[in-house]
């Protein structure tokens, strides 16, 4: 190759480098977090109930291989009886696998007993308007260098951008002035079932939310939906390809962590797809064989 040639071959690779970089900048990994510990799972809350931790540590051994990259661990909708049941749950999972943990709960005392079992900081799920006293939680999450979700939520779950937003942006305030940095907060604006009211307007609003969170806050704060919420009171047969269809839809958004059920074959070969898309992983057909 003559030296013309070679130095034009260089700055065409140079030249593509650089408009690769400005145009297409490379996404974080979007976090995938197993919501499959819930209340509304008989199997693990009966394990819960029993104090059952071999078979805590089993469901948590399977959903790390069904491709989560978090669990989320959750014993109660309330917070009653978190204090004992939730640092039970959270040794049993940490044990069943070794990934980062989201707790769920809003039981201070609880969390304080959980976050110290957990094998690096944990995401808190969730703080909203609704918290009475959120300095609580937030002294928490500073002292533990936790990670925290803020949800836009007050009273019910607000339908609109610019409600959604609001609420969001004073939690922002406080988290911050809990010296809590934008990094370790993980905003979700909420979602609501499709099939409920007004539920596509709920939907396409979180969209939105989503794309003005990622343009318009500095320093950049992370996002994250709890994707079955959406597919509440489905038919069976319609709950894989809906949610399938949502997450893709947000993940175009920037959306940073998905709460999914990772037992959802389908479900799981679109975020196979969109860490492929997002060069996260090497496509290969087989794979979604």
């Amino acid at each position: 190759m003559n030296s013309c040639l070679a130095a034009i071959l260089c700055y065409t690779l140079y030249y593509n480098t650089i408009l690769s970089d400005i145009l297409s900048p490379k996404e974080d990994p979007m976090l995938v977090i197993a919501d499959n510990l819930v209340v509304r799972n008989k199997a693990y809350m009966e394990a819960v109930k029993k104090k059952d931790k071999k078979a805590i540590e089993a469901m948590a051994k399977q959903l790390a291989a069904q491709g989560a990259d978090m669990i989320n661990v959750q014993v109660s909708l309330d917070g009653v009886g978190d204090e004992d049941a939730l640092p039970m749950a959270t040794e049993a999972v940490q044990q069943g696998s070794d990934l980062p943990l989201c707790l769920d709960s809003r039981n201070v005392e609880a969390l304080r007993k959980a976050v110290p079992l957990c094998a690096e900081p944990p995401i808190i799920n969730y703080l909203s308007a609704d918290e009475k006293d959120p300095g609580e939680i937030l002294s928490l999450v500073r002292e533990t260098r936790s990670n925290i979700i803020i949800r836009a939520l007050k009273g019910t779950v607000p339908a609109t951008l610019e409600a959604k937003l609001m609420i969001i942006e004073d939690l922002i305030e406080k988290a911050n002035a809990a010296d809590i940095p934008n990094e370790r907060i993980f905003a979700d604006p909420s979602v609501v079932h499709i099939v409920k009211g007004n539920g596509q307007e709920h939907l396409l609003n979180a969209h939105e939310c989503i794309v003005v969170l990622n343009e318009m806050v500095d320093p950049p704060l992370n996002t994250a939906i709890w994707i079955s919420n959406v597919t509440a009171g489905l038919p069976k047969n319609m709950v894989s390809t809906v949610a399938s269809t949502y997450l893709a839809y947000l993940a175009g958004a920037g959306l940073s962590a998905a709460m999914v059920n990772v037992n959802d074959a389908e479900l799981m070969k679109t975020v196979y797809l969109i860490k492929a898309f997002r060069e996260e992983i090497t496509f290969a057909a087989g794979d979604l064989a």
